[in-house]
């Protein structure tokens, strides 16, 4: 199996705080350690009630602090929301603190809705500067040239690794034009991925940072020791799912015997679309269904999310996929 990484969302779970939550992504990231992943991310979203990484950078270092050698990283920063110099500094520190083990991924999307947008104190059209917002970034991340007047401090000579994140073609064009590594958000926006990849590869030009080309498709896992555990643990990720559609954010709801009575057909079929990159049963069914999936994209590296409700049944998920992964 290729290489395995982690996307935690830090899900704050019905009847828990964020405390709580972050408390639990150290744990797993801990055991993900100790179980071989290749990378741990956090990423950043605003004005979730079930989401407590939006200070993602705070996180990443949390994390990071808490384990040893882990790579730990943004899957990732919203890039519009911030400016460049900003989120150099941070990535800076953080890679003065924990060197060679932090990963930036960067996104165009906002994050969060219109209004938060406002209340993050951003221009609504910054996301078109976002080819231009990669390129100042990774500046800062270079050696001070003579007469620069403005550096990362820290930042400055680092050459964090950078990363494009994507659900569309646009992240594919400019991952391929700058020459970064391409991660894929195809456990919630699966619809382009393979145009997406097939585009980056093709248009691929070698940077500094990286000689060819590198994929790493978002996927959903849930495993357990049977396919009906599994299933059963999947319809938290469902619910939370259905309700995105219906507009209603919340905590991650425990799981619930028959998905069925919770959504409506049209529903269910929108949930299902968003939701195909999902792999769902026991070691034998996931490991079947994986490797399926690895040949038909060529992937180089998963990035695996599991909003598991339970956190013992979290981790089995996880120490399952790893299993898998070195099978």
């Amino acid at each position: 199996m290729i290489p395995l990484s982690v996307l935690d969302l830090v899900p704050i779970r019905v009847g828990d705080t964020p405390g709580d939550a972050l408390r639990n992504t150290l744990d797993l990231a801990r055991h993900c350690e100790r179980w071989g992943y290749r990378r741990y991310w956090m990423a950043e979203h605003h004005n979730m009630t079930g989401i407590a990484s939006a200070a993602t950078s705070v996180v990443i270092g949390y994390v990071a602090g808490g384990t040893s050698t882990i790579r730990v990283g943004a899957g990732g920063i919203m890039l519009p929301n911030h400016s460049p110099l900003v989120i150099a500094e941070q990535f800076g520190t953080l890679e003065s603190l924990y060197p060679g083990r932090i990963d930036l991924g960067l996104g165009r999307a906002p994050g969060t809705d219109q209004a938060t947008l406002r209340a993050l104190r951003r221009d609504f059209h910054s996301a078109d500067r976002f080819p231009e917002d990669v390129l100042e970034l990774q500046a800062f991340f270079e050696p001070v040239q003579p007469g620069q007047r403005i550096r990362a401090v820290p930042g400055a000579g680092l050459r964090v690794p950078l990363w494009i994140l994507g659900s569309s073609l646009y992240g594919a064009q400019v991952a391929a034009h700058y020459g970064l590594p391409y991660a894929f958000a195809s456990h919630f926006a699966p619809d382009a991925l393979y145009d997406a990849i097939r585009i980056y590869r093709e248009r691929f030009q070698p940077s500094a940072q990286l000689d060819k080309p590198w994929v790493m498709p978002g996927i959903n896992v849930v495993a357990a020791d049977t396919d009906e555990e599994a299933r059963r643990l999947f319809t938290s990720i469902q619910q939370r799912f259905v309700d995105m559609v219906r507009n209603q954010r919340g905590q991650l709801s425990p799981p619930i015997d028959d998905i069925e009575r919770y959504w409506s057909p049209a529903e269910k079929a929108q949930v299902t679309r968003m939701l195909a990159c999902s792999f769902v049963g026991s070691k034998e069914t996931v490991t079947r269904e994986l490797a399926r999936f690895v040949e038909q994209t060529g992937a180089n590296e998963l990035m695996a999310s599991g909003a598991v409700h339970d956190h013992a049944a979290r981790l089995r998920s996880y120490e399952i996929l790893a299993e898998i992964g070195r099978s």
